[in-house]
């Protein structure tokens, strides 16, 4: 009882708890599939790079809600690996007594964007008949296109990442873009993978004393993510994201699925059709 009184637990609202549901749902596909006689060649890994301490605080019940982490560690049939990283060493040391000593269960204490690269991504290669699914669940702009690109060359991933729009739009795409600190801009061309997003999230509008910046309309942002997940990462198959709202109904992020496998697009397309009229929940 110690641990939960120093540990803050993550709040989470109504849609996350959806996006729960749907990772877990495709998790058990996704396992089922590759646990077949057909693919024993393979060798399948589930992976969330900010899998935090493993359990949520539900803000609707103020119970206890099991996160991603736990949620895969019940799949059955199970993985062969389970690849578990966070930066906060409170929630990792909590998840690691949680899941307890397990060959099969990685759990690291660091950054997910050299992590992945060093230690995880390795472990999913092609010609070693590795597969993955892989979660990316961000808590805003804390995650480098590198990460992502990388995982889409691997040929073995499938994703699902969070796109941050609300944490976007507080610290990139301003209505007066000149005014953004070097600070921001970074942290957006970081996760865009270079500053190509400026020309989608604004356009030219001349006036009296030249053009002048102004923003775009704000779907346009998440679908050309979605271009650049098919043609710069290299997944051929994203279908449209899923949009998580608050209890005011405002877009707080997009749940974006991306794979190399057609196979995979078709059940992550009718989870996020499933999904997509719940609504929002205080």
């Amino acid at each position: 009882m110690t641990s939960r009184r120093k540990l803050r637990f993550d709040e989470i609202g109504y849609w996350s708890e959806i996006k729960l549901d749907i990772l877990k749902e495709y998790a058990r596909a996704y396992s089922t599939i590759f646990s077949s006689k057909h693919q024993a060649r393979f060798h399948h890994l589930y992976v969330d790079a900010f899998a935090g301490a493993g359990v949520h605080l539900s803000k609707a019940t103020r119970e206890f809600v099991p996160g991603s982490p736990l949620n895969a560690l019940r799949v059955e049939p199970p993985f062969k690996e389970y690849y578990f990283i966070d930066l906060d060493g409170r929630k990792v040391e909590f998840l690691k007594r949680t899941v307890g000593d397990r060959s099969d269960v990685h759990i690291y204490h660091g950054d997910c964007n050299d992590l992945l690269l060093r230690e995880v991504f390795p472990n999913v290669r092609y010609e070693d008949y590795r597969r993955g699914l892989c979660v990316l669940d961000p808590y805003g702009l804390h995650l480098n296109w590198e990460v992502i690109r990388t995982a889409g060359q691997l040929r073995t991933i499938d994703l699902f990442l969070t796109f941050p729009v609300m944490d976007i739009n507080r610290n990139a795409l301003w209505r007066h873009p000149e005014k953004l600190g070097e600070v921001s801009l970074q942290r957006m061309n970081a996760f865009w993978g270079d500053d190509s997003w400026r020309q989608v999230a604004y356009k030219p509008d001349p006036t009296l004393f030249g053009d002048v910046d102004v923003r775009t309309e704000p779907a346009a942002v998440p679908e050309a993510f979605q271009n650049r997940l098919r043609q710069v990462a290299g997944f051929p198959h994203v279908p449209k994201p899923l949009p998580m709202r608050n209890s005011a109904g405002a877009i707080v992020y997009y749940l974006f699925f991306a794979s190399q496998n057609p196979a995979g697009l078709g059940v992550a397309e009718y989870l996020l059709r499933k999904y997509q009229h719940h609504g929002a929940r205080p």
